[in-house]
């Protein structure tokens, strides 16, 4: 298959152009493909009508897949795909997850072995708004200050689902409660705070305001203003690519090296999107 890779931002993000991953992609391209996505951090595929059989066998083609904790709102008949979405069931129940990802996370960073990359396809999208944002944590890595950079240096900070839960809570009405099932497979994790990218030996900074709500042996006020510095440096504006969703749009990144952030749009309008999320291993 002919495709070719453009730039979306210097260093950071890539398009994909003349790609229909309905098709089959042979091995060669598919090696090509994941070396550009996570040369990239950010990889945009427009143009693309995926049924969910066909996201889900592509997205297996990188690794085992992550069924979410919030199950109320897999798929029926594809629990590896999270809905993402503000539709409606007749008796008014969510179809899916709406008050997902309005703050700066990585994607799962708050297990033993967070996700590797998500793979996030627009459906249905509102005429504006909704945009999502995306930090570059390599190079907020690379840009610390040398005292910061010692200071973090060898450390390890913890991460949750269930403490940060309700705090991140952003749709009027809050946010559906996690059961008693769901808190039974959710546990605190530890991570480094500077991790490597396995596929390109990148050094990236691995914290994120979403998740990350402690510094390992260090006074909790003390670590708390370090993670503060820490989001508030990774959240410059020159560290950020914004992607305008179009329908169809599929956009896959990169959890090990990126941040992103889910931008507000009208209630009354659609948003309506299917999201896979690819295993990772132990961050080193």
């Amino acid at each position: 298959m002919s495709f070719e890779i453009r730039p979306l931002t210097e260093g950071f993000g890539a398009e994909v152009v003349g790609l229909d991953l309905a098709r089959p992609l042979s091995d060669a391209d598919f090696d090509g493909l994941r070396r550009a996505w996570f040369e990239a951090g950010v990889m945009v595929v427009r143009d693309q009508h995926l049924t969910p059989d066909q996201q889900v066998a592509f997205s297996r083609r990188f690794g085992p897949l992550i069924i979410h904790v919030m199950d109320q709102f897999l798929l029926p008949g594809h629990p590896e795909i999270l809905l993402i979405s503000n539709m409606k069931r007749a008796d008014g129940t969510p179809v899916g997850f709406e008050d997902a990802g309005r703050y700066w996370h990585s994607d799962v960073s708050y297990v033993a072995e967070p996700a590797l990359g998500s793979l996030l396809y627009a459906v249905e999208i509102p005429p504006e708004g909704g945009d999502t944002m995306f930090a570059d944590m390599r190079r907020a890595f690379d840009t610390l200050p040398e005292e910061i950079r010692r200071r973090i240096a060898g450390r390890r900070a913890r991460h949750s689902y269930a403490r940060t839960y309700d705090r991140n809570t952003t749709v009027r009405g809050g946010r559906p409660k996690i059961n008693e099932k769901q808190q039974a497979n959710l546990k605190d994790a530890s991570h480094p705070m500077v991790r490597t990218v396995e596929d390109t030996g990148s050094r990236t900074l691995f914290v994120n305001p979403g998740f990350t709500f402690a510094v390992d042996d260090m006074d909790e006020a003390e670590g708390a203003a370090l993670l503060s510095e820490l989001f508030a440096h990774s959240t410059q504006p020159e560290l950020i690519y914004v992607h305008k969703w179009r329908p169809h749009d599929l956009v896959c990144w990169d959890n090990r090296s990126v941040m992103h952030h889910a931008t507000p749009y009208d209630p009354s309008r659609t948003r309506h999107m299917h999201r896979t999320t690819i295993q990772g291993g132990r961050p080193v």
